[in-house]
């Protein structure tokens, strides 16, 4: 499987050897049920090459072509024709009619300088409005279900990709104002791709699934990917009808005998709460042999609580499979199974994620530069083919972050998460040192929640959003109100008004949202936003705010002390 040189190469050789099989099982509800819909490899290779060839009209090999889809089937069309085609894909999610949305799609057009946009006929007028009115008019849209459907003559990829070409740019990193493209090349792809399936032990004869968004990387290389250029099936529902009905996940793994699935933490915990016993005795999960748990903090109490509550469906508590990943380093960086150990650095519970998969870790003092001794935290460092090579257009800050160095040894990742390595060689992520949130698997900048909130009121000031700890990250909001503006004004409303409009652009739910006075806010000499110090003040009860609201699980937390 490492022998190819490009992605693309592997696909074709799948879709050579066994046309008739299925590479995509597409689920839609119908009347509160999933139907499917069967896309072989020999009919997704020929909507592949015709695909590419009506792309070469408009974007020259190494240009970056924006890949807009909420439907499964043309999102791995898309996809796959831009690497066919020798562009750089920029996977992106579809229309949410949010601001926030717009924007940073705006902004991933201005920076990956795209040539062309790819989506579909139904989000045609809004992708073509979304360019129009940010600047963009002059970029292509061109629609992926435009392409007839038959098969095509065979061809070869444009321009013969080399390896170290970039095959996409994930935009997992920045801002919206200022988001920072991982550049994946076809090595780092295709060396994530056997470190996976080394770590799990797949292979041809695995039956893949699940819901995940495809424009995020556990979706797109998971998900999809993964089992493409495994030469096997990925059986697909949408996230739409996850979040609806979680049974519908598991329910598609028992029904298509599924035995690789994976989600963020928050869906095995969503599926303990709506899942009722009725519809777990209809369920079969014998097959479920890797269950994965990444894309966020895994909670232990979660694991163990699922395995309790699947069990009588035949679910074995050993397929449930934490993991630990990021863009830069393509997708995994560790895996394995549960081993239930507390973290024997600082006494709270942290799950190990398996060892290392094919790359090198190392525990680093982020002060020093020092590496530490096995079984205390540090800042995990990663190098090895996996790494991506850098950010796209973005040389100091890819200098930063890629470029670390050991001694004398160069080429590792800083990831900003803090961990241990056990004597074993197992690691377990215990925090974060970035300002970055995490929730429900989405990467969430705190810049970009204050940006919204301020659009609420003119009576607003500056405003600190921070994450403070528990069985999932919980997003606290502390926003100054102008000298005399808070005396009139029904602080109440005012502060469900600023949580509908963070639900609405960001689809958070706030933990706790408090108003304070002005100059409550800390800033540093050059004017940064402290929210280190911010959260340290919440947590230890130093603030005074004139009004505020926070959920059950943050006022457990602040009467415990705080968790500093």
């Amino acid at each position: 499987m490492t022998a190819y040189r490009t992605y693309i190469d592997a696909f074709h050789d799948r879709a050579a050897e066994a046309p008739g099989r299925d590479a995509l099982v597409l689920l839609d509800e119908r009347d509160g049920r999933l139907t499917p819909e069967h896309i072989t490899y020999g009919d997704l290779a020929a909507r592949v090459r015709t695909l590419a060839g009506r792309l070469r009209a408009h974007a020259a090999p190494g240009d970056r072509v924006l890949v807009l889809h909420s439907s499964r089937r043309l999102f791995a069309t898309a996809f796959l024709a831009c690497l066919h085609a020798g562009a750089v894909a920029v996977p992106v999610a579809p229309p949410g009619g949010r601001g926030h949305h717009d924007e940073r799609v705006a902004g991933i057009v201005k920076d990956a300088a795209a040539a062309c946009v790819l989506t579909e006929a139904a989000h045609a007028a809004d992708v073509s409005q979304l360019l129009a009115r940010t600047g963009f008019g002059e970029v292509t849209c061109l629609l992926t279900d435009a392409a007839p459907a038959a098969p095509a003559a065979p061809e070869p990829p444009a321009a013969a990709p080399a390896p170290d070409d970039v095959a996409y740019l994930q935009y997992t990193s920045g801002s919206t104002r200022e988001p920072r493209g991982v550049m994946v090349s076809h090595r780092s792809l295709l060396a994530n791709l056997e470190a996976i399936r080394t770590a799990l032990g797949t292979g041809p004869a695995s039956r893949f699934g699940g819901w995940l968004p495809l424009h995020h990387d556990m979706g797109l290389v998971g998900q999809l990917l993964h089992p493409l250029w495994l030469g096997t099936t990925t059986v697909m529902l949408s996230p739409q009808s996850f979040v609806k009905k979680p049974f519908h996940w598991l329910d598609a793994v028992s029904r298509y005998r599924l035995t690789v699935s994976g989600a963020p933490d928050f869906a095995y915990d969503l599926c303990l709460r709506r899942i009722n016993d009725s519809q777990i005795a209809s369920l079969d999960l014998t097959c479920w042999r890797t269950a994965v748990d990444g894309g966020e903090p895994v909670d232990p109490a979660v694991l163990a609580a699922f395995a309790r509550r699947f069990a009588p469906a035949g679910l074995d508590p050993r397929a449930l499979t934490p993991a630990y990943g990021l863009a830069e380093a393509t997708l995994m960086v560790s895996g394995g199974p549960v081993d239930g150990g507390p973290d024997p650095a600082g006494g709270q519970p942290a799950v190990s994620c398996g060892a290392p998969a094919s790359v090198e870790v190392r525990i680093v003092d982020p002060r020093t530069g020092a590496e530490v001794p096995a079984g205390r935290t540090g800042e995990i460092w990663v190098r090895g083919d996996s790494v991506a090579p850098g950010y796209w257009r973005r040389p100091a800050e890819t200098a930063e972050t890629f470029g670390a160095r050991l001694g004398d040894q160069g080429g590792y990742l800083r990831t900003g998460d803090l961990g241990t390595l056990d004597r074993h060689g197992l690691l377990r992520v215990t925090g974060r040192i970035k300002d970055m949130i995490v929730v429900a698997g989405r990467n969430l900048y705190p810049q970009d929640v204050e940006r919204t909130v301020q659009q609420v009121s003119g009576l607003f000031g500056p405003a600190s959003v921070f994450a403070v700890p528990g069985a999932r990250e919980r997003v606290v909001v502390v926003q100054e109100l102008r000298a005399r503006g808070h005396y009139d004004i029904d602080l109440a409303s005012l502060a469900a008004s600023v949580e509908a409009r963070i639900g609405e652009e960001h689809e958070v739910r706030t933990g706790g949202l408090l108003f304070v006075r002005p100059g409550t806010v800390r800033r540093t000499t050059s004017g940064k936003v402290e929210r280190a110090a911010m959260r340290r003040m919440f947590l230890r009860g130093e603030l005074s705010p004139l009004h505020q609201r926070v959920d059950g699980e943050v006022e457990r937390l602040l009467t415990a002390g705080g968790g500093t």
